[in-house]
């Protein structure tokens, strides 16, 4: 575990494991880099995995830079530089999807492959209001309480029958708990105000996109008002860019947690 301070002051922490060719994982927006927890140690065989605590999160600190995408992505770019990478592949999920989608676009030159997996690049209404509520949920009752109602519209229903659920969940709230609620309340409403489906034409970087079937929050195909990974896909294919998308049954929003092992075996056959 390391850390290392950028030029605007803030201080991320990370951690290295396994080897190979470096792995960025970029966290959703309340987890911190344990939103890998399940899937890093199998990914750890076949790449270098590179996790990451965003500025606010975790062991980092500083506060994010900005309110938009463009500051985040730009903070991330300055992080793989400080570290000595030239180039590196990038899972981003969810909050950490919108943010490896600007990074790729902004900094092309950083990023060999992408995977993006459950997050849409515009909200629709729905997602809005889901939304509106955890705010008011960290503001009034905390991070904890975050955690339980995201857990809720997060995992799929048969996921609240597996034997690990109760210690995950319990897992869930702690990693909240080392979240701070404005950093969280502010990764939110950047959320909510962009759309960054005109940044998908600007990725140069064979892109793999991960759904699950019940996820609720981030849809791969949202109502009208929103832009998914359905019509993302769409668009890399028709654009001959090098796109695949698979979405996985029975999973919810939390792909990367319930279905560690399906997610892991088909990325590490796409950085292949």
């Amino acid at each position: 575990m390391s850390t290392v301070e950028l030029a605007d002051g803030a201080t991320l922490w990370y951690r290295r494991t396994g080897s190979g060719a470096p792995l960025l994982h970029l966290h959703g927006s309340a987890f911190g880099h344990r939103n890998f927890e399940r899937l890093t140690p199998l990914m750890e065989p076949h790449v270098e995995v590179i996790d990451l605590d965003l500025p606010g999160y975790g062991e980092s600190h500083g506060g994010p830079t900005g309110q938009d995408f463009d500051a985040f992505a730009d903070q991330v770019a300055a992080f793989i530089r400080a570290i000595g990478l030239s180039r590196a592949d990038i899972h981003g999920t969810s909050f950490g999807a919108m943010i490896g989608l600007t990074l790729a676009a902004r900094h092309p030159e950083l990023v060999r492959r992408l995977v993006l997996s459950c997050f849409v690049a515009r909200y629709d209404n729905a997602a809005r209001m889901m939304r509106s509520t955890w705010k008011r949920a960290a503001r009034d009752s905390g991070m904890e309480a975050v955690a339980d109602l995201t857990s809720v519209a997060g995992f799929a229903r048969a996921y609240y029958d597996r034997d690990e659920c109760r210690a995950q969940l319990e897992s869930m709230r702690e990693a909240f708990r080392n979240t701070r609620p404005e950093a969280f309340i502010a990764a939110t409403e950047t959320i909510e105000r962009a759309d960054l489906s005109p940044l998908v034409e600007r990725v140069t970087a064979p892109v793999l996109l991960l759904a699950g079937d019940e996820d609720d929050m981030t849809p791969f195909d949202p109502a009208p008002s929103g832009v998914g990974m359905s019509e993302i896909a769409l668009h890399l294919q028709k654009s001959g860019m090098g796109g695949r998308s698979h979405v996985l049954p029975d999973c919810g929003h939390y792909l990367v947690i319930e279905a560690a092992p399906a997610a892991a075996e088909l990325i590490v056959e796409f950085l292949r």
